[in-house]
């Protein structure tokens, strides 16, 4: 017993502590240098790969602008770096193909002196092909630019015609993706203000303490908002477009305002920014729905029994939870909104869809200027994702950081009370 009490508070053997000694210095490096000292997985698949794209672009003719010019020898043997790189790894390959039980125990390749060689060599491949690749795409894509924007006329080739006419187009471009921003972020925010009214329209139910009136009241609240729901989600955006530019044309056409009058007070920037406003709200809200109905019911029943009436238990129990599940799907429609304004254009809204047909019309070159615009939808959406998600991950953390639900639940009765 003593023996074993002994042997327990002895410190560990050198033997046992130098690998924990290791792992805590390991876990102690900046991520980079983790990284870096790691060994990967599929170092000779996933660097075979790059070595092939760095092959590939060494064969590709070198622009104007190419660095590597008056160095052919050194390309040459990065070239050559490249194909030993594929004959180490062919090798490495096929010997693990050949030992595919026993890899680690009988392969020269696993050993702790030759993985070190082989990350370092890997890494060297890396950065050959990372030098081939700036030489060759990137000096190569801005020696198009430059002389697709000192061109007196249209170039021949499709990317040097895309460049000229976005360089001649840009004050057309820069207006229509400032319209476009604007439409999906006043939109959306438009959009979710309404879905909040009609959400709590759509979810009211007849209590037993209603009078008449406030029945009546729910049924027709809740019914209008089912109704919306159903019209606007089971109809095309542009068809909407098109019925609410022209009926506020006609209203304001039969109060006796002239065409330019109207022009002045309905714009078609005001008829685009309500049909985005009234159609975005139908999805948002029924968002809203789905996040509220996912609270567990547990939480309705306590805010009630605790003496807190429908609305209150809505409104301070329910809701700031529900809100947080439907988050996703109400940030997703500032990106739907980016995307689907591009309909708007039917009804004149200058925005980049309208302002990339006008270029289009110009030059009469209709693929080169819609895979522009192409380019700057994915721009917009990926930036507008990028935020979002750093908003939800935000969100997530003060979660982490606020109290249980119960404990929730009581503090806000208390407050209601």
């Amino acid at each position: 017993m003593d023996q074993q009490q002994q042997s327990s508070s002895d410190p560990p053997s050198p033997a046992l502590g130098k690998p924990r000694l290791k792992r805590r210095c390991q876990k102690q490096r900046p991520a980079l240098a983790r990284f870096i000292f790691a060994d990967h997985r599929y170092v000779f698949l996933g660097t075979s790969t790059v070595a092939l794209a760095g092959m590939w672009f060494s064969s590709r003719p070198r622009s104007s602008l190419s660095f590597m010019a008056p160095f052919f020898f050194l390309e040459l043997v990065m070239y050559y770096l490249l194909v030993a790189w594929l004959i180490f790894s062919g090798v490495a390959l096929l010997t693990k193909l050949g030992h595919w039980g026993t890899y680690s125990e009988v392969s020269p390749f696993a050993k702790p002196r030759l993985k070190k060689v082989e990350r370092c060599f890997s890494y060297l491949v890396w950065v050959v092909a990372l030098i081939l690749f700036v030489d060759r795409a990137v000096m190569g894509f801005f020696a198009v630019t430059s002389h697709a924007i000192a061109a007196e006329s249209m170039p021949d080739d499709s990317l040097s015609a895309a460049i000229y006419m976005l360089y001649e187009g840009r004050a057309l471009f820069a207006t229509g993706i400032m319209t476009t921003v604007e439409l999906a972020i006043f939109g959306t925010a438009i959009a979710f203000v309404l879905a909040l009214l009609l959400v709590f329209l759509r979810l009211m139910k007849i209590d037993r303490p209603d009078n008449d009136l406030v029945r009546f009241g729910k049924v027709i609240g809740s019914g209008f908002a089912r109704f919306y729901s159903a019209v606007v989600r089971g109809t095309p955006m542009m068809v909407q477009a098109l019925i609410i530019y022209n009926t506020g044309f006609a209203v304001l056409r039969g109060s006796g305002m002239g065409v330019t009058q109207i022009n002045g007070l309905w714009s078609t920037f005001v008829a685009g920014l309500v049909t985005v406003s009234l159609n975005s709200t139908a999805y948002m809200m029924e968002v809203l729905r789905g996040g509220i109905e996912s609270v567990d019911i547990g939480q309705t029943e306590a805010a009630r029994s605790l003496g807190l009436s429908q609305w209150q238990a809505m409104r301070k129990v329910v809701f700031p939870q529900g809100i947080r599940y439907a988050i996703p799907g109400l940030s997703n429609e500032l990106v739907i909104n980016i995307k689907d304004s591009s309909v708007l254009s039917v009804i004149g809204v200058v925005e980049l869809m309208f302002e990339s047909r006008s270029v289009a019309g110009i030059y009469y070159r209709n693929i080169e200027v819609y895979m522009v615009a192409a380019v700057f939808y994915l721009i917009l959406t990926m930036i507008a994702t990028w935020l979002l998600n750093k908003l939800s991950q935000r969100m997530d953390a003060r979660e982490l950081s606020q109290s249980s639900d119960s404990t929730m639940v009581a503090a806000t009765v208390k407050d209601a009370k």
